[in-house]
C-alpha cells in the first residue's frame, strides 16, 4: 500500500508539474478553465425558449436549434447526445481565437501536438491577448500567420456542448449549417485525420441543412444552402490547384536556395490573385464582389482553407452514387474512412473510382 501511495503521489506530482509548469500544460489548464466557465453558465434551451422574458429573436434562433438538432438526429442519424440542448451567454462577442501557422518557404504546415487528440494544424486560445502574442511572435519568426475567430467548436461527444451566443449570431442557414457540422464531429473522427473530418462535416453542415430547410418546405432558405456549397466547391478547388502550383514551384529549388523559393511563391501568388478577381469571383454567388481582391493570400491561408474544404467533390461523388440520399452517404463515408484507415481521403477515392469504372 505504501508503495501505491508513493506512486500515485508521484504520477499526481508529475501531473501538476506538466499542468502549471509547462508551456502545453499551462495552455491545457487555461482551456479547461475556459471550458468549465463555459460550462457552468449552461441553460436548457428548451427552457429559454418557453420563458417570456427571453428576446424575440433568441428565441427563433434556439428554437431553429432545437428542430436542426431533432432533424439531425431523426432523419440524418447523427450522434446529437446532449450537444446543443443547453445554451451559454458569453461576455464577449468572440468564443475563441484559431492561430494556424505555415512555413514561408515551403508549403507545409506549423502543427501542434495536444494529449488524446493528437497533432493539429491550429490552436485554439481563449487568452486573446496571449493568441495576438503568439501570433506576432511567429510572424518575427518567418512564418506566415492566420489569427481569426470561431464561434463554435465540439469537444467530440465527450461533454455536453452547449450552443453559445456567439454562433446564433449567425444568419439562419448557417446556424443550422454549424448545427449539423459539429454533430459530425460526434458521429464520426478519424485521429490525426483533421482536414478529412473537417471536410466531411462541411459536407454533412451543407447538405444537411438543404435538407432541413426542404423538409420544412422553406425552398429559398434550402437556395441558399445549395449556393453555399457551391461556392465551397468552387474555392475549394481553387486551393488545391494553388496549393499544387506553390508546390511545383518550390520544388523546382532546392531547399536551401530561400530567396528564389520566395520569389516563386511571390509569382504563383499574383497569378492567383488574377484568377481570383477575374475567374473565379464571377462563379461565387454568395460572397460579396470585392472578395477576391481583399482576401489575404500565403501559405498559411491556403493550407487553413484546404481544412475544411479537401476534395469537397469526392464528398459529394459519394452522395450521387448513393441516389443523394444524405443518411446512406454519411454511412458510407465513415465505412471508407473507419478505424485502421491512415489515409481516408485516399480511400475515398479510390472508392468512388471504383464506382466509375
Amino acid at each position: 500500500m505504501r508503495l501505491v501511495r508513493r506512486l500515485l503521489g508521484g504520477a499526481f506530482g508529475l501531473l501538476m508539474i506538466f499542468l502549471f509548469l509547462t508551456p502545453m500544460g499551462c495552455y491545457v489548464t487555461r482551456g479547461a478553465y475556459a471550458e468549465a466557465k463555459i460550462l457552468s453558465r449552461r441553460k436548457p434551451i428548451v427552457e429559454l425558449v418557453a420563458d417570456s422574458t427571453t428576446d424575440k429573436l433568441t428565441r427563433a434562433k434556439l428554437s431553429l436549434v432545437l428542430e436542426a438538432r431533432t432533424f439531425a438526429q431523426d432523419s440524418l442519424k447523427l450522434k446529437t447526445g446532449k450537444s446543443f440542448t443547453k445554451f451559454s451567454q458569453l461576455d464577449h462577442d468572440t468564443l475563441v481565437l484559431v492561430l494556424s501557422a505555415a512555413y514561408r518557404d515551403r508549403l507545409e504546415r506549423r502543427t501542434w501536438w495536444f494529449p488524446i487528440v493528437g497533432r493539429f494544424p491550429y490552436k485554439g486560445f481563449f487568452d486573446f491577448e496571449k493568441a495576438k502574442k503568439t501570433a506576432e511572435q511567429m510572424r518575427e519568426d518567418g512564418f506566415d500567420v492566420t489569427l481569426g475567430a470561431s464561434s463554435a467548436f465540439s469537444t467530440l461527444g465527450w461533454l455536453n456542448d452547449p450552443l453559445m451566443s456567439t454562433t446564433i449570431k449567425a444568419d439562419s442557414v448557417t446556424l443550422v449549417n454549424t448545427v449539423m457540422h459539429e454533430l459530425l464531429h460526434n458521429t464520426f473522427f478519424s485521429k490525426n485525420n483533421v482536414s478529412f473530418n473537417e471536410s466531411f462535416a462541411s459536407f454533412v453542415g451543407a447538405r444537411g441543412a438543404e435538407r432541413f430547410y426542404l423538409a420544412r418546405g422553406d425552398s429559398a432558405s434550402a437556395r441558399y444552402a445549395i449556393s453555399d456549397w457551391h461556392d465551397d466547391q468552387v474555392l475549394g478547388a481553387f486551393w488545391a490547384h494553388l496549393a499544387t502550383q506553390l508546390r511545383t514551384a518550390y520544388d523546382v529549388w532546392p531547399r536551401d536556395s530561400v530567396r528564389a523559393r520566395l520569389a516563386a511563391r511571390d509569382t504563383v501568388y499574383a497569378h492567383a490573385r488574377r484568377q481570383l478577381v477575374d475567374s473565379i469571383g464571377p462563379l461565387l454567388q454568395t460572397y460579396p464582389k470585392t472578395w477576391p481582391e481583399r482576401v489575404t493570400l500565403n501559405n498559411s491561408v491556403v493550407l487553413s482553407r484546404q481544412v475544411y474544404a479537401t476534395a469537397l467533390d469526392q464528398f459529394d461523388a459519394v452522395y450521387e452514387r448513393e441516389g443523394r440520399d444524405i443518411v446512406k452517404a454519411i454511412a458510407r463515408i465513415s465505412e471508407i474512412a473507419g478505424a485502421g484507415v491512415k489515409n481516408p481521403e485516399a480511400a475515398l477515392s479510390a472508392w468512388v473510382k471504383a464506382r466509375d469504372k
